[in-house]
């Protein structure tokens, strides 16, 4: 009986316990090496995009998702290279998927921009909304929000969107844009008014360029002045000894020279 119970209980282990643990072991000797095919791949798929090589790109990244294929920043890289090749149905799946996964708002603002350049302008408005809903201190994303905006006829909104863009990173260009759309408009008061705000910031920008110019000027000079003085130390070379001058050879030495021995 006891024989029975134990060949029962060893039965039992190899049935649910020993598989459990040769699968875990196989999964810890499969980690460091999928970890390591996984780095070499998104390494081809970023230089393979710098080199602009969007096939190998495509490649290393379709085969990083066969193994992860919840993988947010394969499909957002993958977006972006589809967007660049102007497959824009691909594009916008890969950032919809990317967003789905991760609610990055890169990858809100990468299919925003997408629906911008596709002429789905009130998706794109959509997606820029959205975007800056979850992440509102990138300029960007409101200058973008006014593209959408403008193309729609709402310049009102779009003045709206460039005015937060200037309020977090202060550019002659962005006011500019602001000119544009008074102008377009119509609305000669306004542009005026824009027009002199302009001016005002090329001269703050000129004056803080000429500061940090200044600034680097008097860095340099003080790191210069800071460097100690480098002296190079000449070793004298040492005083020549007197030569010896040659003693006369003794007579009974000359005498011995040259005789035979016996």
């Amino acid at each position: 009986m006891i024989a029975v119970l134990a060949i029962l209980i060893f039965t039992v282990y190899l049935t649910f316990f020993f598989p459990m643990d040769t699968k875990k072991e196989k999964v810890e000797e499969k980690s460091p090496k999928y970890t390591a095919q996984m780095k070499k791949l998104w390494q081809i798929a970023q230089t393979s995009m710098k080199e602009r090589k969007p096939f190998r790109a495509e490649k290393a990244l379709l085969t990083i998702l066969k193994f992860d294929e919840k993988n947010a920043a394969a499909y957002n890289r993958l977006g972006i290279l589809y967007a660049k090749g102007q497959k824009y149905d691909e594009a916008v799946e890969c950032f919809e998927i990317a967003q789905s996964l991760d609610n990055n708002p890169a990858s809100i603002h990468n299919a925003g921009l997408i629906y911008l350049e596709t002429g789905a302008y009130e998706k794109a408005a959509m997606a820029f909304e959205q975007a800056i809903a979850l992440e509102g201190d990138v300029p960007a994303r409101y200058i973008a929000l006014a593209k959408a905006e403008e193309k729609l006829g709402r310049t009102k909104k779009a003045v709206e969107a460039l005015e937060n863009a200037y309020e977090l990173d202060p550019k002659a260009t962005t006011l500019r844009q602001i000119l544009a759309i008074y102008e377009a408009a119509g609305d000669a008061e306004a542009a005026t008014a824009t027009a002199a705000r302009v001016e005002a910031q090329i001269i703050k920008d000129n004056e803080a360029k000429a500061k940090r110019a200044t600034a680097r000027k008097r860095k340099l000079i003080a790191t210069a002045k800071a460097k100690p003085k480098v002296v190079r130390k000449t070793t004298a070379k040492p005083a020549a000894k007197p030569t010896k001058a040659s003693k006369p050879v003794p007579r009974i030495i000359k005498q011995h020279v040259g005789r035979k021995r016996v």
